[in-house]
């Protein structure tokens, strides 16, 4: 193999502006030089049109031309006429011509018994370009009249011939000559413009391009591009004047748009309200629950900055659909651990007393027991049943109820309360929701005095849409941190190894989804204050329902 060949080094940004100077100023060169050409055969025209128009009319006033014309004088004899005047008006040629054309006399002697060309007809004065001699000459042409008597039998002059003048143009290297001075300085100062302009435009575009040649600026724009299409997430830059600066077609895809908005305002784009208010923004957020469509979305948005001055932000999303979906399903079934623990605690302490009152033969008090644990247990299961037709619902508040008990909270289900047969999606949706209320309801009323502790739910139905209120009496929210209570991560209690901040997330997530929302608020009661919360889930109830369940207006 032979030696490997060195590429040749690409030519830099002010390299190839000098370049297309260069090829732009040969250019106007070579129009310049055709103009000039142009120019000064007009000039050359228009100098000569007079003085060889004067010339020929002179000559065709003299009688020795007029009798020559007609025959009575030698033609030789007339040269010298037509030199005379040929000389004087700096032109090449004269002669004195037949209407035909055919050459009487000339300056040049040989040319007699030729043709030359005529510019008109004899009878007219002419002036104008003619070919002599192969050659392109300018010309004038004066019609010439001889004959003619005068006193009693006078007779007009006729027309005998003409009198042509010529001369020739310049070649073309004369002038070329003649405008070479001014190609030159046009060249020059075109050259020295050219690269000044070419140094001064590359070193702008360098600074505006962070110093990066036109290749590079290729190769990172194909980067990007190829890194924007192999990522699921979608990414959104949009710039500090509210305008779109890339969108990436997953982000396209994710938010529903068809077309690419690059370019265009983001108030202009057909986007929800809260939608454009998530994305608009220019403040920075972290993991914000987006719901677009069908489909759950996280945002994030960073700002940018560039020397010091803000460029805009870049929101990245992501599709946390199937996510919320296993998340409710982890919710729903660790709900039904807790439950199965707390009853296996609550029913192993109930078979230890059984198993005591049995050894000391306390018959009757173990009948009385049982009784009572069993009526205790028939009251809170047809109080509910009794209120909520839906099995999975009816089953979580009664779990929900064990658990708090374990920890001397109290869950009272309001009796206003009525909620129909949900559809089975519904269903699981109203189960994340409850319980995930009700599980910080019952923490925060655990904090306040195992004794005093109490939650409230009430579950209602109104055509499609169920009603979740969920209320405690934990002493409430902080005012100040109630417009964040629903970020992900956020939390007012200690942070432990299974996380926090995720279920009132969750909650809005799954009420968003359905289109609907959850809203919070402080009890104004003074004697058991905390903290309220109301959920809409709209579609929860199947179409067949009836409008209101209400059991007052059912009686």
């Amino acid at each position: 193999m032979g030696p490997a060949r060195r590429h040749r080094r690409p030519l830099s940004l002010a390299g190839q502006f000098l370049v297309l100077q260069c090829g732009v100023l040969l250019l106007v060169v070579v129009v310049v030089s055709i103009v000039s050409l142009q120019q000064s055969e007009a000039d050359f025209r228009d100098a000569r049109e007079n003085r060889l128009r004067a010339a020929a009319e002179s000559l065709a006033g003299i009688a020795a031309i007029r009798d020559g014309a007609t025959g009575d004088i030698d033609p030789r004899a007339l040269g010298f006429y037509l030199q005379t005047r040929a000389d004087n008006a700096g032109a090449g040629s004269a002669y004195l011509v037949t209407l035909d054309g055919t050459v009487l006399a000339a300056t040049d002697p040989t040319r007699r018994g030729e043709r030359v060309e005529l510019g008109g007809p004899p009878a007219r004065t002419w002036t104008g370009d003619i070919t002599d001699l192969g050659a392109k000459n300018i010309a004038a042409q004066v019609p010439v009249y001889g004959g003619g008597t005068s006193g009693a039998d006078a007779s007009p002059p006729e027309l005998v011939g003409a009198v042509v003048v010529t001369q020739r143009y310049p070649p073309l290297t004369e002038r070329l000559a003649n405008t070479t001075a001014d190609v030159l300085a046009v060249l020059g100062t075109g050259l020295a413009l050219g690269l000044l302009g070419s140094w001064a435009l590359a070193r702008l575009i360098k600074r505006r391009t962070r110093g990066l040649e036109p290749a590079e600026i290729a190769a990172l724009a194909d980067h990007r591009e190829g890194l924007l299409r192999s990522i699921r997430e979608g990414v959104l830059a949009v710039g500090a004047d509210g305008r779109v600066s890339l969108m990436s077609d997953s982000a396209r895809g994710l938010l529903g748009l068809t077309s690419d908005p690059t370019g265009r305002r983001l108030d202009e784009l057909d986007l929800p309200a809260d939608t454009l208010a998530l994305l608009s923004g220019a403040e920075e957020v972290q993991d914000a629950p987006l719901v677009a469509g069908e489909r759950v979305l996280v945002l994030n948005r960073n700002r940018v900055h560039h020397d010091g001055r803000a460029a805009g932000t870049v929101t990245t999303l992501r599709d946390r659909t199937e996510l919320v979906a296993l998340q409710s399903e982890l919710n729903a079934r660790e709900s039904v651990t807790e439950t199965l623990r707390a009853q296996t605690h609550e029913f192993s302490n109930q078979l230890h007393t059984i198993t005591g009152l049995l050894e000391l033969e306390e018959y009757a008090e173990v009948g009385r027991f049982v009784t009572g644990l069993t009526a205790r247990r028939a009251a809170l299961s047809d109080h509910i049943t009794s209120r909520i037709d839906d099995p999975a619902v009816a089953a979580l508040l009664i779990a929900k109820a064990s658990l708090a008990a374990e920890r001397r909270v109290g869950i009272e289900l309001e009796a206003s309360s009525a909620l129909p047969r949900l559809t089975p999606d519904g269903s699981a949706d109203v189960v994340t929701v409850l319980g995930n209320l009700v599980d910080n309801a019952v923490d925060a009323a655990a904090l306040v005095g195992p004794l005093d502790g109490r939650v409230g739910v009430r579950l209602t139905a109104a055509g499609e849409t169920v009603t979740v209120r969920v209320s405690d009496t934990g002493g409430g929210v902080p005012a100040e941190r109630l417009p964040e209570i629903f970020r992900r991560g956020f939390s007012t209690k200690p942070r432990d190894a299974s996380g926090r901040g995720v279920g009132l997330a969750l909650v809005q997530l799954v009420c968003r989804t359905r289109g609907g929302e959850v809203e919070v608020e402080n009890s104004e009661s003074a004697q058991r204050p905390g903290a309220v919360f109301v959920a809409t889930l709209p579609g929860a109830v199947p179409l067949a329902a009836p409008a209101t369940t209400d059991p007052e207006e059912a009686r």
